[in-house]
């Protein structure tokens, strides 16, 4: 049965085959060890928490299976920039066009335009990605265990390493999560959105977040839109939180973010 997970993993396949039609991966691989070192995402992260606040992985997209258009013309540098004014520990850039609306085009421009580290968000089904990814400026990459095997997301999260780059490795149950905690990546993202149905629920963090081990770092992914959706994300232990939507369709996206990062800690 298709689902939008796997309409999109369909021309994945087809967006790959022609990345290698266009660029060896010697040439994609020579053009990764020449780009600026990476910046330190999960380091990012655990630094907003070592000062009590959140950390917060804004990400910047045009539009979504779920959402529809959300902001089709959108400036992503200028967005960039509002959240890093913000106080933003990290971005996330769309990099799916059919879907999302992003591009590599916009990672490389932002990531000019700001010091933040950079999550390449895609769905990676091959090497080479990961490759063009660090080639283009990405700091980290994100790895669906939803939407690869056991092999694959090893094969992926070898690679970005092998590059200096940092894995957010994504689960939505504990089936998945247990496949996660195989790997060695120490930042694993909940997301509260089932990519099969596009249903979004807070409660999926809240049920699998105890079955992180010490040394793991919980992002809760999709669904977070208040300072209210936080401080109760808290009683879960997330501390670290990837933000969309909500943020995009902000008419202070600056201000926003500030009402965010401080959201659930004691002072």
């Amino acid at each position: 049965m298709s689902n939008a997970l796997t309409a999109i993993l369909d021309y994945k396949v087809n967006e790959v085959a022609a990345l290698k039609q266009a660029r060896s991966e010697a040439d994609l691989m020579q053009a990764a060890k020449a780009a600026a070192a990476p910046r330190g995402f999960i380091s990012a992260l655990e630094a907003a928490n070592a000062a009590r606040m959140n950390g917060l992985i804004c990400e910047l997209k045009r539009k979504s299976p779920s959402a529809g258009e959300i902001l089709p013309g959108a400036d992503p540098i200028e967005i960039a920039l509002e959240y890093q004014t913000g106080g933003a520990s990290c971005l996330s850039i769309l990099t799916d066009g059919p879907s999302f609306g992003g591009s590599l085009e916009d990672l490389t421009a932002i990531r000019e335009a700001v010091s933040l580290p950079i999550l390449r968000k895609d769905f990676m089904i091959d090497p080479i990605q990961v490759i063009e990814a660090r080639a283009s400026g990405a700091d980290a990459i994100l790895v669906i265990m939803a939407a690869v095997e056991d092999a694959l997301a090893a094969d992926l999260e070898a690679c970005a390493h092998g590059l200096g780059m940092d894995v957010l490795v994504e689960v939505h149950d504990q089936t998945e999560l247990e496949r996660a905690l195989r790997l060695s990546s120490a930042l694993i993202g909940i997301n509260n959105r089932d990519l099969t149905r596009m249903v979004t629920d807070l409660s999926v963090t809240e049920s699998l977040a105890g079955a992180l081990p010490q040394g793991r770092l919980l992002v809760s992914e999709s669904g977070v839109k208040t300072p209210a959706d936080i401080t109760r994300l808290h009683g879960s232990g997330a501390r670290c939180f990837l933000i969309g939507e909500s943020l995009m369709l902000s008419s202070d996206r600056t201000l926003a973010v500030k009402s965010l990062v401080n959201a659930g800690w004691a002072r």
